[in-house]
C-alpha cells in the first residue's frame, strides 16, 4: 500500500473561512428579516390595542407582565472611550442607544483621557475611524486629564471623568461594554436617590480566617468618613453574609449632580488607596477600589440599593455584557441578535475587521455554533469564573 496523502492538495483555509462567513451572513440576514416581519406584525396588532378585548376564558394562561414605563426623562450619559477596544465598545453602545431608545434626549459624552498626567507616556486616543463613527451616532468626545489614577488604576477613569459633566444636571454612567436594549429614557430614575448595579457577586472583601470579618471591614470605612453604618445594612440578610452590606457593581451608577458625586468619589477613593487602614490590611484594592468606594458615596448622598423601578437596567433596557465570549455564553437571544445586527452596520463593520473575537464569534458564527451549545439549558448557570475557565479551555476566550 502506498501513502499518497503527501500528494493530496492542502485545504484552502481562506476559502473555508469565506464560506463559513457567507453562510453565517445568510443566516443572520434570515433572522433579521424574521425579526423585522415580527415587528411589523406587532405594529399592526398595536393599532387595535385600545379596542375592548374579550375576557379571558377560565384556565387561559396570563400574558407576561409588561414593565410599567416611567415618563420620558432627560439626563446625560457618560462613557469612557480609550484606544481601539473601548472606543469600539462605545460605538456599539451609541448605536444601540439610537436604535432602542430613539426618544432619549440628552448628551451622550464619551470621555477620552489625554496622554498626560497620570496617563503620561500611554497611547490613549481613539483611532480616527472610531471617532467618526461616534460622531455619526451623536456622541460628543470630550478629553480629560487624569491626575490621580491613570495607568496605575485604569478603572479610575470613570471616577475622574465625572468632572466633564455639567453641574446640577442628572447623569448616568455606563461601562462602555454595555448595550441599550430598550427605551432607556423610560426607566424610573429618581436622581435624588442615587443607586448602582446589583449585578455583582461576593468579590470584595475576602475576610481572613481569623478576622476581621465583613462587619468590621465595612464599618471601618463608614466610620472613617462619618457615615451611618447601621442604616446601610440589609436586615433581611444574616450577619456576616456578604449581601447584608451595601455593595455594587460599578458597571452603571447615577446621581443628580456629577460634580458633587465625582468630587466625593475621587477624594474618598484616593484616601482609601493611600491609607487603607488596619481593617483593610489583608484586602486587595485592585481592581476593587471603585466598588469599595461607590457604596460609601451613594449612601452619603442619600441613595442605596435600586428598587423595582430600576429593573430595566441589567434587564429590558440595558445589558452589561462585559465581553463578547460572555455575551454568547450567558445573555438572552435578543442581546445576541442585537450585537450581530450592529456588527453588520456599515459604519461599524470596518471597525471590527481586525478584531479576532468579532470575526470568529460573529462573522464565522462560533458564538452560536460553539459557545451557545456549551451553556444551553444549564440551571443554575455556572459562575462567571467557571464560565471563563470553560471558554479558555475551548480556546474561545478573547480580550
Amino acid at each position: 500500500m502506498t501513502d499518497d496523502s503527501k500528494d493530496a492538495p492542502l485545504p484552502d483555509r481562506a476559502a473555508e473561512r469565506a464560506a463559513r462567513q457567507a453562510a453565517n451572513r445568510a443566516e443572520r440576514e434570515e433572522r433579521r428579516a424574521a425579526r423585522q416581519a415580527e415587528r411589523a406584525a406587532r405594529k399592526g396588532s398595536d393599532k387595535g390595542r385600545d379596542k375592548p378585548q374579550p375576557a379571558p376564558q377560565p384556565g387561559t394562561p396570563a400574558k407576561a407582565a409588561v414593565p410599567h414605563l416611567a415618563p420620558s426623562q432627560v439626563f446625560n450619559i457618560l462613557l469612557v472611550g480609550q484606544g481601539q477596544r473601548l472606543g469600539v465598545q462605545a460605538v456599539l453602545f451609541a448605536a444601540s442607544l439610537r436604535r432602542n431608545a430613539p426618544s432619549w434626549r440628552g448628551r451622550l459624552i464619551v470621555a477620552e483621557p489625554r496622554p498626560e498626567g497620570a496617563w503620561a507616556g500611554s497611547r490613549t486616543a481613539m483611532p480616527e475611524p472610531v471617532r467618526r463613527a461616534l460622531a455619526d451616532f451623536g456622541a460628543e468626545i470630550l478629553p480629560f486629564t487624569a491626575t490621580c489614577f491613570g495607568a496605575s488604576y485604569p478603572h479610575g477613569n470613570k471616577i475622574e471623568a465625572l468632572t466633564l459633566l455639567p453641574a446640577g444636571q442628572p447623569f448616568v454612567f455606563f461601562d462602555s461594554d454595555t448595550l441599550v436594549t430598550g427605551p432607556l429614557d423610560r426607566v424610573g430614575f429618581d436622581f435624588s436617590r442615587p443607586a448602582a448595579s446589583m449585578r455583582r457577586s461576593a468579590t470584595w472583601p475576602e475576610p481572613p480566617l481569623y478576622g476581621p470579618g465583613y462587619t468590621q471591614i465595612w464599618k471601618s470605612l463608614y466610620d472613617r468618613f462619618g457615615l451611618d453604618f447601621a442604616s446601610s445594612l440589609d436586615p433581611d440578610q444574616p450577619d456576616e453574609h456578604w449581601e447584608r452590606y451595601l455593595y455594587f457593581n460599578a458597571g452603571w451608577f447615577f446621581g443628580a449632580d456629577p460634580q458633587e458625586f465625582g468630587c466625593r468619589f475621587l477624594d474618598w477613593a484616593a484616601q482609601i488607596r493611600a491609607e487603607p487602614g488596619e481593617a483593610l490590611a489583608c484586602q486587595s484594592l485592585d481592581p476593587w477600589l471603585d466598588q469599595v468606594t461607590l457604596p460609601l458615596v451613594i449612601h452619603a448622598l442619600g441613595g442605596g440599593r435600586p428598587g423595582p423601578e430600576l429593573a430595566g437596567l441589567d434587564g429590558w433596557a440595558t445589558c452589561h455584557y462585559r465581553n463578547l465570549s460572555l455575551l454568547y455564553a450567558r445573555e438572552p437571544e435578543p442581546v445576541a441578535a442585537l450585537i450581530e445586527d450592529l456588527a453588520a452596520d456599515p459604519r461599524i463593520a470596518p471597525l471590527l475587521a481586525e478584531d479576532e473575537a468579532a470575526q470568529r464569534l460573529i462573522a464565522e458564527g462560533e458564538g452560536r455554533s460553539r459557545i451557545r451549545p456549551m451553556f444551553d439549558g444549564e440551571n443554575p448557570p455556572p459562575t462567571e469564573k467557571a464560565t471563563r475557565q470553560r471558554l479558555r479551555r475551548a480556546g474561545l476566550w478573547f480580550r
